[in-house]
């Protein structure tokens, strides 16, 4: 093993910044194995700067479910070839039971996947081309692991990279919010269950790869399970939550996120709380990593990068802690629509976070309004409507760059609210961070949710949303246990809305909106409730930042990465389309999506990788558990004229009492079929 001081020499040259910069030669190796501690192998691809002198070098690990030979490969290599062109080691591995990699999945985030990436990251800097520090980076999964790997304090880990990562499984991912059951996990629900049903590579496994595969469809299981069963922020959730432990992370961290994207809250979270060297970006954009922004505009994410790790794992003096510690796009009003692909706004900064530039301001409600002093009695109540109707422009819980998965045009969903509005502005107001809403209210039921949004209204008419919160009201403010809730009995909650920056213009209307459904986005209660809200006793805060705040540099790369290659590989597809539909004879509602079949070509490697999803919910108005949601999602692996598909599909259903959940995996090789699974648990609803 190389001493954990080694220099690497490319780390010498001077300032990155320019296409001109010190470059060396890749070696690049499509397959290694790194074996663990019981004997299982992890399967890896390598990019090795070639040094002169062989020097060994700091080394980057992205560590992931997702297959390294297909289902990400173009991804892979808009980041790994640019590192180690720069002098960096650059690894992707598989976990174990995923891609190429031997072993079993049998869920998110298991000790055993967990103890693996210490054993990667050991196995790493042992290797004689690693100068003994590691850097770990990833988004999604990949940036959660990043995070979990840190609080565990690994001695070759030097500084980690995390993007649109969650620090809180429970409240801040994409299975619950507010203790409310969000029906996007049955995507995910149904998407990752083909993926670890998927077949290893032959030319990269060897001969073994089918036995390898049975045992994976022998052995499969349906994780949603899980994420439908544990209703409250139990151990299940804890457990690789790095909000649990944030004080066990010392080495730095930058930190990024997209404003819409569900994992959104993880970035400023963190920087409120930790107290090593942290940096946060968090942009307009959905579950990317942001050179491949959606909407835009993007950020060079492989400069910042190399930024980073310059500093971090070579030592370079390169300004970083001068730098603000929270650069963050300030969004502005946008006509809601399918599709934005570029977000008005600017980049503003803060040199700490929480900052002394933002301070909350408190607006009361009256008769339909909200102002700075109270118009109403503080018994005066408002029924807050029930419609399952409400949530029909809501979009999908996290956004993925799909047309129609922002949300639309708030007017329908406000016209089945309960709303308050300010006068028009006569200047703009800033907000950065989260705004919360106390609120007093009595419902007749057990079991009942709150959904509030806050709007931008514009001269027009047209409403905006900017953020929203839910809240179970059975359950504590933490979601860890059941609250007591009694009907009829006044009780005040406070919500708190997810972080966000934005500007409210001139002339514009500040709304808050009261529902006590959000259908298809939340499940719904077992029962519609009668709520009753209390609005002398309710007030609204607004995290508001002084518009005349001096600015701090933003020092941001924006430019696109000249050195990124251009794609390896032929894609095709067509573009997803969405559907609605209301029967008046049942009074019943529909809508979903399809997304036809992606297909990529890898003619460097023979490989076609495809995909294709179908979403579909449906209700009946008056009758909260007649809701049914369904997802199928389809892989396809295609080699030498041989065609392997994953067929998998989750559907939930529901009664007062249980959850009914379905799961169907289905292997085809060729058309025929090779296996077949089905899962049907019945679930009992305890607090939601």
């Amino acid at each position: 093993m190389h001493h954990a001081g080694g220099e690497c020499p490319l780390c010498r040259a001077k300032p990155r910044g320019s296409d001109n910069d010190m470059q060396t030669a890749v070696k690049e190796i499509e397959h290694c194995w790194i074996p663990m501690t019981d004997g299982t192998r992890l399967s890896a691809r390598l990019w090795l700067p070639q040094t002169q002198g062989n020097h060994p070098t700091p080394a980057i690990i992205e560590y992931i479910p997702y297959r390294k030979r297909d289902m990400v490969r173009l991804r892979d290599e808009r980041n790994h070839p640019v590192f180690a062109r720069h002098g960096y080691a650059c690894i992707r591995v598989d976990m174990r039971g995923s891609g190429d990699s031997e072993g079993l999945m049998a869920d998110m985030y298991s000790p055993e996947e967990i103890s693996d990436g210490l054993g990667v990251i050991q196995w790493i800097a042992e290797q004689d081309w690693c100068n003994g520090k590691v850097g770990m980076m990833g988004t999604s999964w990949g940036g959660t692991s990043s995070l979990q790997m840190a609080s565990l304090r690994p001695d070759p880990l030097k500084a980690i990279i995390a993007v649109c990562a969650t620090d809180n499984r429970f409240n801040d991912d994409i299975h619950h919010m507010g203790g409310c059951l969000l029906t996007d996990t049955l995507e995910w629900g149904a998407t990752l269950p083909a993926i670890l049903a998927s077949p290893p590579d032959p030319e990269t496994v060897g001969p073994n790869w089918r036995e390898m595969w049975q045992e994976r469809l022998d052995r499969s299981t349906f994780p949603l399970e899980n994420w439908i069963r544990h209703e409250t922020r139990d151990a299940y959730w804890r457990h690789g939550s790095v909000s649990e432990n944030v004080e066990d992370i010392s080495c730095p961290m930058l930190l990024v996120g997209g404003w819409v994207d569900r994992y959104s809250n993880t970035v400023m979270n963190l920087l409120s709380r930790s107290n090593n060297p942290s940096w946060g970006i968090v942009g307009p954009w959905g579950h990317h990593y942001p050179d491949a922004a959606a909407p835009g505009p993007g950020i060079n994410f492989q400069a910042e990068a190399l930024r980073w790790w310059d500093r971090w794992l070579c030592g370079r003096q390169n300004g970083i802690e001068e730098e603000p510690r929270l650069r963050v796009w300030r969004q502005e009003y946008v006509p809601p629509q399918n599709k934005i692909l570029e977000r008005p706004g600017s980049w503003i900064a803060e040199n700490q976070w929480p900052s002394p530039n933002v301070t909350p301001r408190t607006y009361l409600l009256g008769s339909g309004s909200l102002n700075d002093s109270a118009e109403d009695d503080r018994e005066k109540t408002a029924f807050v409507p029930n419609s399952l109707r409400t949530g029909s422009a809501s979009g999908d819980t996290g956004y993925f760059g799909r047309d129609g998965g922002l949300p639309l045009d708030q007017r329908e969903d406000d016209a089945l609210s309960l709303v308050f509005d300010t006068v028009p502005l006569e200047s703009p107001i800033d907000i950065l961070g989260h705004a919360v809403v106390n609120v007093t209210l009595e419902v007749d039921q057990p079991v009942a949710a709150l959904v509030v949004r806050l709007n931008d209204v514009a001269p027009d008419g047209t409403s905006s949303r900017v953020s929203f919160g839910i809240c179970n009201l059975s359950l504590d403010q933490d979601g860890a246990k059941d609250n007591g809730l009694k009907p009829d009995t006044p009780r005040t909650v406070e919500i708190q809305f997810p972080n966000t920056a934005y500007r409210f213009g001139k002339g514009h209307r500040i709304r808050l909106a009261f529902s006590s459904s959000y259908w298809p986005l939340i499940w719904p209660t077992p029962k519609l409730a009668r709520m009753t809200l209390y609005p002398g006793q309710t007030r609204l805060s607004l995290p508001c930042r002084q518009t005349d705040s001096p600015e701090s540099a933003v020092i941001l790369h924006t430019d696109p990465e000249s050195e990124t290659p251009s794609p390896k590989a032929r894609i095709e597809g067509a573009p997803l389309t969405r559907w609605s539909q209301h029967d008046v004879m049942s009074n019943s509602i529909a809508s979903g999506w399809h997304q036809p079949f992606t297909r990529i070509a890898f003619d460097e490697i023979t490989v076609e990788y495809a995909f294709e999803t179908k979403a579909q919910h449906q209700i009946t108005l008056d009758d909260p558990n007649s809701a049914c949601s369904e997802f199928e999602h389809k892989l396809q692996f295609t080699r030498s004229g041989s065609v392997i598909e994953m067929i998998s599909t989750a559907r939930l259903q529901s009664s007062v009492s249980d959850y009914h959940v379905f799961g169907r995996l289905e292997i085809r090789e060729n058309d025929a079929l090779v296996c077949e699974r089905e899962w049907d648990p019945v679930i009992s609803r305890k607090h939601s």
